[in-house]
């Protein structure tokens, strides 16, 4: 069931006794399953070789030729690599979980040793893991292999193969809607075979039934699944476009791009997202989790500066796997706010991580091919690198600039009625009035606190109330008047109004 290409690969690295093979999965039986298929195929006429298990808990044991129990005295990564270095005959050792010792100086020469064997007497060493960072010194003598997903027809069948074992067990014949099938096969994509048997066994067990009732919880169980260190989160509450007031400009661009990512118009290539620069609470953040809900996808957000990491490479592989997750839980909205805190570094108190960290995000916006929409917020645009806001890594540049009289008048009645308040016109045009340079965030508040004030003096939440408060504020726009001026005039001739 794996396909073709990684096995493929994988013999071939096998045939050239290629010194250590690393496979990063959690799927532990498919990867030895995978090296199992690629060592029975061997090139050149050679015979097979021969394939052993090794775990800590369970010692060594041979896969291909069943000679009976584990030998416990190899449990031991030390004694087990001292074993192999000795050995005359090569052989394929599959090592699983071995990075725990790989800090160990006698591990890695072992390591090291067994790797620089001759030819003719040398192993392979296939180190299998949920993630792997080798010692530097054991870089050149290794491969990374790529463990690929099953394909579409093989999570199909894995699905049948549990409705079908369920029903074997329970006795009973489970109601599978075809629709609902073929939507879950698809939203399962990017899933080792064993999260694809879990998540359908767990789908039917609960009612004995396959039904689109089931997508929704296979879709939060699948980003589980795939969620990378806490990096991406899946935001469950997205944001109706009616309550992105005055930027109808960003919601009628989006509008256009959703037959390209939901697959009604397959001829046209699939959007990269925008970039929405702007004064702060101004809208942007709201803007990216609306444009989920305009596209009709799940809404994943990822948190940049959270990628960092004390060691060198885990940043970078970090924010690899989270796009990788991301790739995969395709098509969706990849919400990215304040990108300019993540990627603006000096170089020097980082150690360059925030540059590695940059080039990583340039590579996969520039390069990646699945339905992943970006929404990225950035309040200082000064702060971003050139490369990330030229045109290729996003689609468009949005400046979100402060809401004008109409825009102001929408944002009052919008969060004046949710509070219950509704403002009639000739309420309206003061407070239109009295919010001049005002946010929307600060638009809001000033509401928020005027149902305090109500509250507290025991009174009905009104106009006046709200009057007042706005003009007790001082806005950000005032506070911070010539960072605020600076920031339009740049923006005036160098990005698209969202409004």
């Amino acid at each position: 069931m794996t396909p073709e290409p990684t096995r493929d690969d994988l013999a071939a690295l096998l045939a050239a006794r290629t010194p250590i093979v690393v496979l990063e999965t959690t799927d532990e039986a498919d990867a030895v399953e995978l090296v199992l298929r690629a060592a029975g195929r061997p090139a050149g006429g050679r015979a097979p070789q021969p394939v052993f298990r090794w775990s800590v808990t369970d010692g060594l044991r041979r896969l291909d030729v069943d000679l009976g129990g584990s030998q416990l005295h190899n449990s031991d990564p030390p004694t087990l690599l001292r074993s192999i270095v000795d050995g005359v005959a090569p052989a394929v050792y599959v090592l699983l979980d071995l990075h725990p010792w790989l800090d160990d100086p006698v591990v890695v020469r072992l390591l090291k040793d067994a790797a620089q064997r001759p030819l003719g007497l040398r192993s392979t060493l296939v180190l299998v893991s949920h993630a792997l960072r080798l010692p530097r010194e054991l870089e050149h003598l290794a491969v990374r292999l790529p463990v690929t997903f099953p394909t579409a027809a093989e999570r199909a069948l894995v699905v049948d193969r549990t409705v079908a074992a369920w029903a074997n067990a329970t006795g009973r014949v489970p109601h599978v809607d075809p629709h609902a099938r073929e939507v879950l096969v698809a939203r399962l994509a990017g899933l080792s075979r064993a999260d694809v048997a879990r998540l359908a066994h767990g789908a039917v067990v609960d009612d004995g039934a396959l039904t689109v009732r089931d997508v929704p919880v296979v879709e939060r169980a699948r980003f589980e699944a795939l969620a990378a260190d806490g990096v991406l989160s899946y935001e469950y509450a997205t944001v109706s476009p009616g309550d992105v007031v005055g930027l109808d400009a960003v919601v009628r661009w989006i509008l256009l791009r959703r037959p390209a990512l939901d697959g009604s118009a397959p001829h046209l290539d699939a959007p990269r997202g925008v970039l929405l620069v702007g004064v702060q609470g101004c809208g942007k953040s709201l803007a990216a989790r609306a444009a989920a809900a305009i596209l009709g996808v799940p809404l994943l957000r990822l948190d940049l500066a959270g990628v960092h990491d004390k060691y060198v490479g885990e940043s970078e592989r970090r924010l690899r796997d989270a796009l990788a997750a991301a790739d995969a839980l395709a098509p969706c909205v990849l919400w990215v706010d304040e990108i300019e805190k993540a990627v603006a570094g000096d170089g020097d108190g980082d150690a360059g991580s925030a540059r590695r960290v940059l080039g990583t995000l340039l590579t996969w916006l520039a390069e990646r091919r699945s339905r992943v929409f970006v929404a990225a917020t950035a309040n200082d645009i000064s702060a971003l690198p050139p490369e990330l806001v030229r045109k290729g890594r996003f689609d468009e540049l949005f400046f979100v600039d402060l809401p004008d009289e109409d825009a102001r008048a929408g944002l009052l009645r919008l969060h004046s009625a949710r509070r219950g308040l509704d403002l009639p016109g000739d309420a309206l045009g003061p407070l239109v009035a009295a919010s001049q340079g005002f946010s929307g965030a600060e638009i809001e508040q000033a509401v928020v606190a005027a149902t305090y004030l109500a509250h507290a003096h025991g009174q009905e939440l009104d106009a006046a109330t709200v009057l007042g408060e706005l003009r007790a504020t001082r806005p950000l726009a005032v506070v911070m008047a010539e960072r605020v001026a600076a920031l339009r005039a740049w923006a005036a001739t160098r990005t698209v109004p969202a409004r």
